[in-house]
């Protein structure tokens, strides 16, 4: 029996030191991987993407009628063009 109680303990103490490690591992790699993210720029992201979208947006509003204009004249000389043959 004491020798059980003994094996228990040792064995929850190896938990305990496993535990402490892998957290302190894990705090380490969490702060690294957070730093390589912030440092990473290689592809655009989400906030970049709906930023352009947004101004796109905002300038189809602003010009619409222009661009109404534009867009009609061009189909307007293609149907010519293509009436000709």
């Amino acid at each position: 029996m004491k020798n059980q109680h003994a094996n228990h303990n040792s064995s929850k103490k190896r938990q305990e030191e496993w535990s402490l490690e892998g957290r302190d591992y894990r705090k380490q790699m969490g702060l690294k991987g957070m730093k390589e993210l912030l440092a990473e720029e290689d592809g655009m992201g989400t906030v970049e993407i709906i930023l352009i979208i947004v101004v796109l947006v905002g300038l189809v509003l602003i010009f619409k009628e222009q661009l109404t204009a534009i867009v009609e004249s061009i189909f307007g000389k293609i149907t010519k063009q293509t009436n000709k043959f």
